[in-house]
């Protein structure tokens, strides 16, 4: 289990941004004045560079020094995040940001196909979301209310702050060799026919990252559209994202017991419901419950389908593909919210987020179905 945490935090340190997305929107628009476009872009350029950092380094994960390689990535992720403490030009920033997220996408895919070699990587994905989402509630609840007081600094700090931590963890991981015994089965159980699974898994990742990143980038502005204060916001987010932790240790106690299709559906069909409460979120009491049970099955869910991806290789190329299709989402959803978003349309983004991921529980039922007659 203490491999389990490690390799989790080496993999969150390249994404931990996502975690605290609202509070870094929120303060590049208090702060730095920036528009709801322009933080959205900053946003988006960071989650962009993470996909494509993952896509690229696809390439190289089975003959990559990954002990070497992830210490210059925490290196460079640490210098980035210092950089962007002294810039405050939207353009600039946005570029900047760009390269540390490129950066962190090499990381990420490098961690995840860690993850994929793992026993069960389906509890390994759900130690990673158990870290994010605890120290994301962490970072939501507080840095919001610091970023009046000592500026956007506090949120690249914070970023800074938790590479380092990581780095000091990197000796103590184990080394992960690639399970031959598993790479033969799965070539030979595939044969040329799992093409169509593997697609539809990435784009049921792309959609559903997309949706829930939509929503929540702007999550903050939505609570104030509907009349609540940003102190009651900031903690209930807080609290909303611990939340997430009951999902991400659902996943850790279940596994594979039930089956992905099952799960998935399940975990999809809450998501859908949670989201659409969303719109009577001027009630106090609806708009707590809606968060929590979003941060519960947003780490379920994502979990269950980062292991559905990994499992259909053994060496870790899949488990690195299904990052990069969950940062092209994350990269993609604050983007395409912001647009439909305009001059406070909360109600339209609520409603398509709600369809986009409903969508979803059609596009995983075939590799869903695969995984669990194949049982690789």
């Amino acid at each position: 289990m203490k491999a389990r945490i490690f390799l989790a935090f080496l993999t969150t340190a390249g994404l931990y941004y996502v975690n605290i997305m609202p509070a870094i929107v929120s303060g590049l628009i208090e702060a730095l004045g920036f528009t709801n476009q322009q933080a959205g872009n900053v946003a988006s350029a960071n989650m962009y560079g993470a996909a494509f950092g993952a896509l690229v380094i696809i390439f190289f994960i089975k003959r990559l020094n990954w002990q070497l390689m992830s210490a210059l990535f925490l290196v460079g992720l640490i210098a980035v995040d210092l950089i962007s403490v002294r810039l405050s030009d939207p353009t600039i920033l946005t570029s900047v940001r760009f390269v540390h997220g490129f950066i962190g996408g090499m990381l990420i895919g490098t961690g995840f196909s860690l993850i994929a070699r793992t026993y069960e990587p389906d509890r390994t994905f759900g130690v990673l979301l158990f870290v994010q989402y605890g120290f994301g509630g962490l970072g939501i609840m507080f840095i919001p209310s610091l970023v009046p007081q000592f500026g956007t600094q506090v949120l690249f700090y914070s970023l800074a702050a938790f590479s380092v931590v990581t780095f000091m963890m990197l000796p103590f991981l184990p080394d992960y060799a690639v399970d031959k015994e598993k790479e033969q089965a799965v070539k030979k159980a595939g044969n040329g026919l799992l093409k169509l699974p593997i697609a539809l898994v990435l784009a049921t990742i792309f959609l559903f990252q997309a949706a829930n990143m939509g929503l929540f980038a702007f999550i903050i502005g939505l609570g104030e559209y509907y009349g609540l204060e940003i102190d009651f916001i900031s903690t209930t987010l807080g609290i909303a994202s611990w939340w997430g932790l009951a999902g991400a240790g659902l996943v850790i106690f279940i596994g594979s017991r039930f089956g992905y299709l099952k799960s998935l559906l399940g975990g999809i069909g809450f998501t859908v419901l949670a989201v659409l409460a969303l719109l009577y979120s001027n009630i106090p009491w609806i708009w707590i419950v809606s968060n929590c049970l979003i941060g519960i099955t947003w780490a379920f869910v994502i979990s269950y389908l980062l292991g559905l991806a990994s499992r259909f290789d053994a060496t870790g190329q899949m488990a690195a593909m299904g990052g990069f299709a969950s940062k092209m989402g994350l990269a993609s959803g604050p983007v395409l919210t912001a647009f439909l978003l305009g001059e406070d349309n909360y109600e339209l983004i609520i409603i398509v987020g709600a369809a986009v991921i409903a969508i979803t529980a059609l596009t995983c039922w075939i590799p869903s179905r695969t995984q669990d007659r194949l049982k690789l």
